[in-house]
């Protein structure tokens, strides 16, 4: 724990009587004070941790909207939680509401950490008791707000999740099995195929898939010392997902389909955006893929490289 100041320490001592005697509005408020102080706090076992957030700006009410790459990672620190479930909101924050109920719903007696790294300006206190949230300034593309949200991961583990996905029964206990075994880096239950980096289709079944899809990837918080971040050149969120499991494969692990109870909703990013814009960006993105990937055929489960005359680039994922 960083050496906080004393009222700050004083009021996190305040918050945890509160959450104990379930006064959560007391809670809620002492917990945004500590924030717009600049402090985080969160709970584990057998008390709390302060962090502080980022050195202080005078700037005015937007002073917590900071750089990503300001934010203070905690990842050379012990997790203090079994997981860490994770979201980037770029609009649409009901969504990531309606997530992290769904969440709580189906945690057990598990610690779970929860973080939203928010690039809208939304009130931190929309998310609800005990959610970090990591306030973006505006324009911050969506790699490096998601990386800012996985520096501040305290879990064993980590879910990497998107607004549209609403779990309806028990995610962590199949998550979990599958990352005991140190032959998986990634898993989740939205996997793709293709056997020649060109054309990719959904995985037809459970088990080893060529990328595991950002609506929900799984993972343990040391393959982020291991295969690194999100690439932060996609400022959009397409094929960054592809690019990251492979990453994660170059490692030598596996990516895996893992079938969890959980209902996708509409990806709201992906309707927002015009039939151009779409095209426009998509095709940036799977290009910064090739840039790093287009001959690694050995990644592949069933690879089947183009032809040398075959220069075609259709890309449907």
């Amino acid at each position: 724990m960083a050496d906080a100041p004393e009222d700050i320490r004083e009021r996190a001592v305040a918050r945890a009587a509160a959450r104990t005697a379930k006064d959560f509005a007391l809670a809620d408020r002492l917990r945004d004070e500590i924030t717009h102080a600049g402090w985080t706090v969160a709970d584990v076992a057998g008390g709390f941790t302060l962090e502080p957030l980022a050195p202080p700006d005078p700037a005015g009410p937007d002073a917590l909207r900071r750089k990503a790459g300001d934010v203070v990672s905690v990842l050379d620190q012990e997790p203090t939680a079994d997981v860490s479930v994770q979201w980037v909101v770029e609009g649409w924050p009901e969504d990531v509401v309606r997530g992290i109920a769904a969440f709580r719903a189906n945690q057990g007696d598990r610690v779970v950490q929860y973080v939203v790294a928010d690039v809208t300006g939304t009130a931190p206190e929309t998310y609800g008791e005990d959610v970090e949230v990591v306030g973006l300034e505006e324009g911050t593309g969506w790699a490096a707000a998601r990386n800012a949200g996985l520096k501040r991961a305290r879990g064993r583990l980590l879910f990497v999740v998107d607004g549209s996905v609403e779990p309806v029964g028990d995610v962590f206990g199949p998550l979990e099995a599958v990352l005991s075994d140190p032959g998986v880096g990634v898993a989740g239950p939205f996997g793709i195929v293709t056997a020649d980096l060109r054309e990719f289709d959904e995985a037809p079944s459970p088990g080893d898939c060529d990328a595991v899809e950002g609506y929900f990837m799984a993972l343990r918080r040391e393959m982020l010392a291991t295969a690194g971040f999100f690439d932060e050149k996609f400022k959009w969120y397409r094929t960054a997902d592809i690019e990251y499991s492979f990453r994660v494969k170059d490692t030598g692990a596996r990516a895996v389909v893992v079938p969890v109870p959980i209902t996708k909703h509409e990806h709201r990013m992906w309707f927002a955006a015009t039939p151009q814009d779409r095209a426009r960006l998509s095709k940036r993105n799977y290009y910064r893929f090739l840039d790093r990937w287009r001959d690694r055929w050995d990644l592949c489960v069933d690879p089947h490289p183009p032809k040398p005359h075959d220069h075609g680039l259709d890309h449907h994922h």
